[in-house]
């Protein structure tokens, strides 16, 4: 929550306070990924695997502050390493029983959360005393995110979207059809790996913005709203994007002034505007049946 008990604007303290800038920043750049990678994970109907990572992260994370806090090892200067480190482990793990489970590829998900939660509950019941720092991770802090750690997801995303350009037709193609894919030569398990891996980057990452039980909304919502009016994969894919970066940003305004908690706020908005864009569809969709079917009625009359 903001609480800095100033009647200044939201924008106007964003000149005056480095941990606001920095969680824009931050806000801006999550805003952008995670609808960029939840389009493609919707399309391979993985919804619940950003929840799976999530909450693997979480046990590197809970790890982490047990090295930290308890043991005193300070090789590790902070835990998000560890959780990102955990999300890929849990993504190839993820991806080997989904090979080996070839009928039952859902079935790996469950397999994955459940020893993430269970080692989240150990780790985080060893490391007694921090309940704040794991309130965070399970909520999220955006406020609380450093410059290093801007620098961080800033790399990261230069990352994504350059394999994303370079290896868009190839994701896509795989996404919608895998069976075209291969007979187009294209090495689909590989492919899937990559894309599986990025995607435990962002959600290991995007915890610090709206935390682990939330991470997925991020990645998954704006892209259902989008889907309701996009026509096309990219102009989803764009609008999906566009709606995340206002409830992003809107977030982070209502926060400021309501003092309420910002993950939280960012995607109740996404779940606002999913709300609007259904009602307006279905609205514009009996509009249009009604026009067609006045239209039908006239043409009958005028035979």
């Amino acid at each position: 929550m903001i609480n800095l008990l100033t009647n200044a604007s939201f924008f106007e303290s964003l000149f005056k306070y480095d941990f606001l800038q920095y969680a824009l920043i931050t806000g801006i750049i999550i805003g952008f990924l995670a609808p960029l990678i939840g389009s493609f994970v919707v399309i391979r109907r993985l919804s619940f695997i950003a929840d799976t990572l999530s909450h693997f992260s979480l046990a590197g994370l809970s790890i982490g502050l047990y090295i930290i806090h308890v043991l005193g090892y300070t090789f590790i200067s902070d835990p998000i390493y560890l959780g990102i480190i955990f999300s890929v482990i849990g993504a190839i793990f993820i991806e080997y029983l989904r090979g080996i489970y070839s009928n039952y590829k859902e079935i790996s998900m469950p397999i994955v959360l459940s020893l993430g939660t269970a080692l989240s509950a150990i780790f985080i019941s060893l490391s007694d005393g921090y309940s704040s720092l794991v309130f965070n991770y399970l909520f999220g802090s955006i406020l609380t995110v450093t410059f290093e750690y801007v620098i961080l997801i800033l790399i990261v995303s230069i990352i994504v979207i350059v394999l994303i350009i370079v290896f868009y037709k190839e994701m896509v193609i795989i996404s919608f059809d895998q069976s075209y894919a291969r007979l187009l030569g294209i090495k689909v398990r590989s492919f899937q790996l990559i894309t599986t891996l990025i995607l435990a980057v962002v959600v290991s990452l995007s915890i610090e913005t709206v935390g682990v039980l939330l991470v997925s909304s991020l990645m998954i919502i704006p892209v259902a709203a989008a889907m309701k009016v996009g026509k096309s994969f990219k102009n989803t894919l764009f609008i999906a994007i566009m709606f995340s970066e206002v409830s992003t940003i809107g977030g982070l305004w209502a926060s400021y002034h309501i003092n309420i908690p910002s993950g939280a706020t960012i995607v109740l908005i996404n779940i606002l505007i999913l709300l609007v864009v259904v009602f307006y569809k279905r609205i514009f969709t009996r509009k249009n049946l009604a026009k067609k079917q006045s239209e039908v009625i006239l043409n009958e009359k005028m035979k």
